[in-house]
């Protein structure tokens, strides 16, 4: 796996198998916030004093990681819960190789594939390792504040784009933002 550092100078890797690389070129940083925090209103959510998070295809964990900064940063009491989806071993064990600025994201250096969980203070982590399509039927209906949706491309990896999938990440959501339409 070969790392690639990105326009913001955060790094990635490229995935030889699947000719991919984890994160934007843009910036994997900068792709966290952008997609993910902002679009879920994660400060908004916070506010509530406790955060949900469902992180689908977790790879480096950026994006949950980054979510935990501005929700932090918002309510620094807010109780925050990941359940991160992710198929690849390899990819958990890279975070070790990473530093990107993110200040929660040293604390996720704990993480590897014999470590799959912590908690620090008001933020529990854990990983669920194996096929996410198989992992979200264990998954309670109705209790995620919000859905990091982050496989790679349809032409890559499609099993992972079908409608079926997506209504399984959907029903794991809180009824109310559901039926609201909001995240």
């Amino acid at each position: 796996m070969q790392k690639v550092i990105t326009a913001d100078n955060s790094e990635t890797f490229f995935n030889e198998k699947v000719q991919e690389s984890y994160h934007s070129h843009k910036g994997a940083v900068e792709e966290a916030l952008r997609k993910y925090v902002i679009p879920c209103k994660i400060k908004e959510l916070a506010q509530t004093g406790k955060l949900k998070i469902l992180d689908v295809c977790f790879g480096l964990g950026y994006n949950s990681a980054m979510a935990i900064d501005a929700a932090l940063e918002e309510n620094p009491r807010c109780e925050i819960e990941v359940v991160g989806l992710e198929y690849d071993p390899f990819i958990i064990q890279k975070i070790q190789d990473v530093s990107p600025l993110i200040k929660f994201y040293k604390q996720y250096k704990r993480l590897t594939p014999k470590t799959l969980q912590f908690k620090e203070g008001n933020v529990s982590i854990k990983i669920l390792l194996g096929d996410g399509r198989e992992m979200v039927k264990q998954l309670p209906a109705d209790y995620f504040d919000a859905v990091f949706f982050d496989p790679f491309s349809p032409k890559t990896s499609l099993e992972m784009w079908q409608i079926s999938f997506f209504k399984k990440n959907s029903n794991t959501l809180n009824v109310f933002l559901r039926q609201n339409g909001s995240r």
